[in-house]
C-alpha cells in the first residue's frame, strides 16, 4: 500500500493528501460522481484498490446525497492504497443532473492533479460511475492506450451478469441485435476510412463509466459539456472535433449495474425500465441504416483526403462539393479549418445526403443482413472507391445517393 495521510482543507472542501506516488507513470486521478450510492460505493472503491497500477488519487463528488454514501466512503478510506478525496455539492433542482455532476467531478479531479504533491503536466484523468466495478487492470490498460499515442481512451461497459439475468429476455435479445449492427457499421467505417489511432479491433462506446483523457486534451475541450444527459458522448465528440486521438480499446473493461431504478435521469436504468414496459420504436440513436453508414464513411474518407490536399497546397476535387450537395465555396471554406474533426462536423450538418435516419427495432435483422453484404463485397475489394455513386444499390427504405 502507498502510505498516505489525510488533512482536511476547509477552503477547498476536499482532503489535501501527502503521499508518495509512482513516478514511473503519470499522475492518475479518478473522478466519480455519486448520488445516494450507499449500496454500491464500497464495491466501486475496492475495485480501484485492486488495481495493478493504483491511482494516485480518487475524487468522489457527492452530489445531492441524502444517504450514507459519505460515511461509508470515509470509513473505508483508511484501508485504501490511494488518497480518497471527498467533495460535496448540492445542485439546485434545475441543475441537479448527471452532466453537471460529472463536469464538476472531473474539474475537481483536474484541479487536484495540477496542485500539491500530485502536480504533473502529464497527468491523466479518468472517470467512472459509483455503481460500476472496474477491471483490476483498468488503469493499467488505459495508461497503455495513452502511452501508445492516444489522447483519450474509452472502455467497454458490461452489465453485471447476475443483474442482467433479471432483465427480460426480450430486452437482452433487442440489445444483442443493436450491438451486432453497431459492430458491423463500425467495421464498415474502419474498412472504408481507417483511423490509425483507433485500429481494429475496437468498439464504439463512449460511456462515462470508462473514459481516460490526458490533462492537455481535457483542458483543450474546456472539460465535460454542461448538458443534462449524454455528457460522456458529447465530451468524446468535442475531443474528436479537435482531432484528438481517441482509442476505443476492447481491453479496457468495466462492469456496470443492470438496475432498473437508477440515479441519473435519462441513463441506462431509465432505458431498461422504459423498454420493459414497451419496446421502443427505434433502436439507439447512434445507429443508422447500413447503406447510410457506408455512404457516410466513404464521404468522410473523401473529405479527409481533400482536407489534406488543401494543406499540401493542392486543390480539393470539385466533384466532392457536388456529391455532398454543398456549395463549392462553402466546402472550400470548411476545408480550411485547422481541425479535420471540426470540418467533418460542419459537412455532416450541411450535407442533405448525410442527414441521420434512425433504425426501427423491427428493421434490425434486415439492416444486419445488408451490412454483412456490404462487408462481404468489400473483403475482396483492393482499390478505394472514389465516389458514392459506386455504392451498391440499397434495399433499405428511403435510401439515397450522394
Amino acid at each position: 500500500m502507498i502510505p498516505h495521510a489525510i488533512a482536511v482543507n476547509a477552503a477547498t472542501r476536499f482532503p489535501v493528501v501527502r503521499h508518495r506516488r509512482d513516478r514511473r507513470h503519470p499522475t492518475t486521478v479518478v473522478a466519480i460522481p455519486a448520488k445516494d450510492e450507499a449500496d454500491r460505493i464500497s464495491a466501486c472503491l475496492l475495485a480501484l484498490a485492486r488495481q495493478t497500477w493504483p491511482p494516485d488519487g480518487v475524487l468522489l463528488l457527492l452530489n445531492n446525497c441524502i444517504d450514507l454514501t459519505e460515511a461509508i466512503a470515509r470509513n473505508l478510506s483508511a484501508t485504501l492504497p490511494f488518497a480518497l478525496h471527498i467533495a460535496s455539492h448540492a445542485f439546485v433542482r434545475a441543475a441537479a443532473h448527471a452532466g453537471n455532476a460529472r463536469r464538476m467531478a472531473m474539474q475537481l479531479a483536474a484541479d487536484l492533479a495540477s496542485s500539491g504533491d500530485l502536480a504533473d503536466p502529464n497527468a491523466v484523468l479518468l472517470t467512472t460511475d459509483a455503481d460500476t466495478i472496474v477491471a483490476d487492470d483498468w488503469i493499467e490498460q488505459n495508461l497503455r492506450a495513452l502511452s501508445a499515442g492516444a489522447d483519450a481512451a474509452c472502455g467497454r461497459v458490461e452489465v453485471d451478469p447476475i443483474e442482467a439475468m433479471l432483465i427480460p429476455h426480450s430486452l437482452r435479445a433487442d440489445d444483442a441485435l443493436e450491438c451486432e449492427l453497431t459492430g458491423l457499421l463500425d467495421r464498415i467505417a474502419c474498412v472504408l476510412d481507417p483511423d490509425p489511432a483507433d485500429p481494429w479491433p475496437r468498439h464504439t462506446e463512449a460511456s462515462g463509466a470508462s473514459i481516460a483523457v490526458t490533462m492537455a486534451a481535457f483542458r483543450r475541450t474546456n472539460g465535460i459539456p454542461a448538458i443534462a444527459t449524454g455528457e460522456d458522448r458529447a465530451f468524446v465528440k468535442a475531443l474528436a472535433r479537435m482531432d484528438a486521438r481517441i482509442r476505443h480499446d476492447p481491453a479496457i473493461t468495466v462492469t456496470a449495474s443492470g438496475r432498473i431504478h437508477g440515479r441519473a435521469e435519462g441513463g441506462m436504468a431509465d432505458t431498461i425500465r422504459r423498454r420493459i414496459r414497451q419496446q421502443d420504436e427505434f433502436a439507439d440513436d447512434a445507429l443508422e441504416p447500413a447503406g447510410d453508414a457506408y455512404r457516410r464513411a466513404d464521404f468522410r474518407r473523401r473529405a479527409r483526403l481533400a482536407w489534406r490536399m488543401l494543406r499540401a497546397g493542392r486543390s480539393a476535387p470539385p466533384e466532392l462539393a457536388i456529391d455532398l450537395g454543398i456549395p463549392g465555396e462553402l466546402l472550400q471554406h470548411l476545408l480550411r479549418n485547422r481541425f479535420f474533426g471540426a470540418t467533418w462536423t460542419e459537412i455532416e450538418t450541411g450535407s442533405p445526403f448525410l442527414r441521420r435516419r434512425r433504425v426501427r427495432f423491427a428493421d434490425l435483422p434486415r439492416q444486419i443482413s445488408y451490412a454483412l453484404q456490404l462487408l462481404g463485397q468489400h473483403d475482396d475489394w483492393r482499390a478505394p472507391r472514389s465516389s458514392p455513386d459506386l455504392l451498391p444499390d440499397s434495399t433499405d427504405s428511403g435510401g439515397h445517393h450522394g
